[in-house]
């Protein structure tokens, strides 16, 4: 863990922002004993996105900080839209990213009977009723900013009569839609969830944990404060758009009696990112459409995305915490994620050779039938990771971007008559072509210096490039996957637009027939690999011989700090 200004490393450090001022003078007050508890509480009714990474980070962080605890809770409420194996990707997508709820996995579920039971205790002090009204009326007569709503016909009805209701709605008597029960605030009230806001609705669907125990299911509003009572949350971390939900959450809290400490909530910025869209709505649209290769797909922006792209959950960790924590919200840079995911990997990824779009190369003088083994660094910025043996022949692939027939100006790798070196082997000077009957070069004939082995030249001269290859005869078939921007603009569905209009229909190229060093081989599903001067790439989990570039070689961010004049 680091502060802002210190965005390297993983170590916990002094770092200040207003939610950690607010906590701060609460052990200093002695608010709650000194006693700190925060929870993640997704909806399992989807994926998580690097949106809930910040999210994350922050409540687990802050309970570390401050020597609390973190719970997993579950916030299922709604039956007709959550699953179990939401559940467990989640689960799974937490511990990914290094964190463990300290109490397991909990969930709203666990609190259906007593959160039934404090609504049983609103209608009986007259603070909940019964309404016959559908759905389509309630909105109607909630008003608008500028109207007050109107009373619901039912809104005055005796407590017994709505307490018998309540009860008869639970025991299954009626359908789905057809009475609710609401909290009896004030339909006139300025913040428009305040207007007798809905606690329960029938819905005759079976939940993923409860089966069919329950026909009436509570609602988030109604879910959520009391659940963090009950689990004995100090600090209700919400992003922004619950910052009108406040008002409600303390009403409820008010008017209940509570089996411990009163809950807070405080509101921080969600964090947004360019070129993508962080909508579930969207987001699903972007599967169900099939613009994408499912949830899990490199292009997206959910966890299982980021993870089979190949990103170090350590570097989403610090990420988040150099995004900090803010009031307003702001869309941060793709470019300065993938700043710390270049930063971690260069640290940590081992170095491979592979050529993606194959060109022979001939090296005529070298002995026929010889193969020699070139030592090569597994890591410049590791030492610890040792070297390995690479096979090197008289017949090699090279990159064919890196020959030119007839270069331009400051082309300085391999052309007719011109000298590089092969990375971990020697200097080679092209000597001559094969072409087809279209005039495209089909393969390059070279000879060597067999005294240049150590990377110089014994004479002292010197080459503008170098280069890197695969033994021919050793090499290992394989696939990658490059991508763009999933989105062409910074802010997909600004100004109303609908974000769609701006997919890149090309963001995936499929590249056949790569060939790879033998050492790939041994490269475990998922683990992420710098391909030398290419970039870093992620093994697929599933299919062997498929690798994603998870980050070019080129810091993106850098040149956007140069470009806007920062250091």
């Amino acid at each position: 863990m680091s502060n802002a200004g210190n965005p390297g490393g993983d170590e916990p450090g002094e770092r200040s922002d207003f939610i950690r001022s607010l906590i701060r003078q609460d052990i200093a007050d002695g608010t709650y004993g000194g006693r700190v508890q925060t929870r993640f509480p997704p909806e399992p009714n989807g994926y998580l996105h690097i949106g809930h990474a910040k999210s994350i980070c922050l409540n687990f962080d802050l309970a570390a900080e401050f020597g609390g605890t973190c719970n997993l809770r579950f916030d299922d409420t709604n039956p007709e839209t959550e699953r179990a194996d939401f559940v467990a990707a989640i689960e799974e997508d937490i511990a990914w990213l290094g964190y463990e709820s300290d109490r397991g996995t909990l969930y709203a579920s666990d609190y259906f009977e007593q959160l039934y039971q404090w609504a049983e205790d609103l209608i009986g002090a007259g603070l909940a009723y019964v309404d016959d009204q559908d759905a389509e009326a309630i909105s109607e007569n909630r008003g608008s900013f500028t109207e007050p709503g109107t009373d619901s016909p039912w809104r005055n009805r005796a407590p017994e009569e709505n307490l018998d209701l309540f009860r008869r709605m639970r025991a299954g008597e009626f359908a789905d839609g057809e009475r609710v029960l609401r909290a009896r605030i004030d339909m006139a009230h300025e913040n428009m969830l305040m207007r007798d806001p809905v606690l329960y609705r029938i819905r005759h669907a079976s939940h993923h944990r409860t089966g069919d125990q329950w026909c009436i299911y509570p609602t988030y509003d109604w879910a959520h404060g009391q659940s963090d009572a009950v689990e004995g949350v100090t600090n209700s971390i919400c992003t922004l758009e619950f910052d009108a939900h406040r008002p409600l959450y303390d009403w409820f809290l008010d008017h209940l009696d509570l089996p411990g400490d009163r809950p807070r909530q405080t509101e921080f910025a969600r964090l947004n990112i360019t070129h993508a869209v962080l909508s579930k709505r969207r987001l699903l649209e972007l599967v169900d459409e099939g613009h994408v290769d499912g949830w899990d797909d490199p292009r997206m922006p959910t966890l299982r995305g980021l993870r089979r792209r190949g990103f170090p959950p350590q570097a989403i960790r610090e990420f988040c915490r150099h995004v900090g924590v803010a009031r307003v919200d702001g869309t941060v840079e793709v470019e300065l994620l993938e700043s710390f995911v270049r930063r971690e990997l260069n640290e940590v990824a081992l170095r491979r050779m592979a050529v993606l779009n194959p060109l022979r190369l001939v090296i005529e003088n070298y002995p026929e039938g010889q193969v020699e083994m070139r030592e090569a660094g597994n890591n410049p910025e590791d030492p610890s990771a040792g070297a390995r043996q690479v096979p090197f022949s008289g017949e090699l692939y090279i990159e064919r971007d890196d020959f030119m027939l007839d270069p331009p100006p400051k082309f300085y790798r391999l052309a007719p008559g011109r000298e590089v070196r092969l990375r971990s082997g020697y200097f080679v000077t092209c000597t001559g072509v094969d072409t087809d009957a279209d005039g495209n070069v089909t393969e390059v004939r070279c000879t060597y210096d067999p005294e240049t082995g150590s990377g110089q030249a014994p004479d002292g001269r010197k080459v503008k490039a170098t280069i890197h290859w695969v033994s021919a005869a050793h090499a290992l078939d394989g696939r990658a996957v490059l991508y763009e921007r999933l989105f062409t603009v910074p802010h997909p569905g600004a100004d109303g637009a609908d974000p769609m209009e701006s997919l890149d229909p090309h963001s995936a190229q499929l590249i056949e027939g790569a060939r790879f060093e033998p050492a790939m081989a041994d490269i475990a599903p998922g683990q992420v690999v710098q391909f030398e001067r290419l970039g870093y790439f992620a093994r697929d989990p599933d299919t062997p011989d498929l690798f994603h570039r998870t980050v070019g070689l080129r810091d993106e961010w850098a040149r956007i700090q140069r470009r806007q004049g920062k250091k």
